[in-house]
């Protein structure tokens, strides 16, 4: 599905708040998204598509996200995240009342990574943010809303 021009510039500017928030987030490159998708499938953490915006280096870590082999090895230390972000007034710091779609390749690799992937929910207004896991989601979630969405 094809984004339009405003969800992509709060998407840029939710990464960009995220970023300044914490330094330990990384923008990843086309090229180190491409080493990052390598280096976790050979730990059988399976990532599909462009189901991340960002990602999150453990305190202390080291890791060279240009090459295959650093990345396999400190898969452990490396957290994928999916960002939903809002600029709608009115989201609250528990974001209660927040809609939001739920693709199913995010849903896939939340599922297959486990540990190593969070979303992280980010009001670009207020820039209140909040991470959590599809459990931690599931559990919060007041209703689910199955859909399918189709392109011609």
């Amino acid at each position: 599905m094809e984004k339009t021009a405003n969800t992509q510039q709060t998407a840029i500017k939710a990464k960009q708040i995220v970023i300044g928030l914490d330094n330990s987030f990384v923008d990843v490159t086309t090229q180190q998204r491409k080493k990052i998708v390598a280096g976790f499938a050979l730990e059988n953490k399976i990532i599909y598509g462009r189901a991340f915006d960002i990602i999150k280096i453990k305190s202390g870590t080291i890791v060279n996200l240009y090459e295959i082999e650093s990345i396999q090895k400190n898969v452990d230390n490396i957290i994928i995240y999916e960002i939903k972000s809002t600029s709608k007034e009115g989201i609250n710091e528990r974001f209660e009342k927040y809609f939001f779609a739920l693709t199913t390749a995010e849903l896939l690799v939340a599922q297959n990574l486990g540990n190593n992937f969070k979303f992280l929910f980010l009001n670009t207004l207020t820039h209140e943010h909040l991470e959590l896991s599809l459990k931690e989601i599931f559990a919060k979630a007041k209703g689910i809303y199955p859909t399918w969405s189709i392109q011609f």
